[in-house]
């Protein structure tokens, strides 16, 4: 049993020229040849080369169901009260980065080397090398680059604590100073007297 607001399903999206020809396409070759089963893929190649055969005229008719289908959708959307998609918070710009893990910093220091060895590689096959490079190197070998890791992870905490500290600051005299003019207060915790 549903007490509160009825909930309002989400508008079906509107779809393009081609998928209103590949749903009708689909649709005759069902009927044209119930028996026959043809993979998505191939079913989909063969429609998209349809597509491309077929004339202007045609392409038009699927042209203007998905403009109407598009006119449906955005009416719909203008009377649709749903949840709105949450916008990620953006990111302070003064706040501290992380840092780089011991992996990062070995690929740092080892990645214009590897790339002037192979000027063909793209960044992906760099990426998978350097990954097996780090995957064969000793725990010896690993350890100045676990130490550099470690120095900057510690750095980095210290920068946010201090961050966090200035922030909370400024945060809170937002605060007050927004409650202060709601009440009508020049000064924090001071009233004026009426005259």
């Amino acid at each position: 049993m549903n007490m509160g607001k009825e909930s309002q399903l989400r508008p079906k999206a509107n779809v393009s020229s081609y998928i209103h020809f590949f749903l009708n396409y689909r649709n005759k070759f069902k009927e044209q040849q119930p028996n026959t089963y043809l993979g998505f893929k191939e079913f989909s190649r063969k429609c998209s080369e349809k597509w491309r055969s077929i004339s202007k005229n045609e392409k038009a008719k699927y042209e203007a169901l998905a403009k109407l289908d598009k006119a449906r959708y955005q009416e719909e959307m203008m009377n649709y009260i749903g949840k709105k998609k949450k916008r990620r918070k953006k990111k302070d710009p003064q706040a501290p980065r992380r840092p780089p893990s011991s992996f990062l910093i070995f690929s740092q220091d080892h990645y214009a080397q590897l790339k002037k060895e192979n000027p063909g590689w793209s960044v992906v096959q760099v990426a998978k090398a350097m990954g097996k490079m780090w995957s064969t190197t000793t725990d010896v070998d690993k350890q100045p680059y676990e130490q550099r890791a470690a120095v900057l992870r510690s750095k980095y905490f210290e920068d946010v604590n201090t961050y966090r500290q200035q922030h909370r600051g400024r945060k809170r005299n937002f605060r007050l100073s927004a409650r202060n003019q709601r009440s009508g207060r020049t000064e924090p915790n001071k009233r004026v007297d009426p005259v």
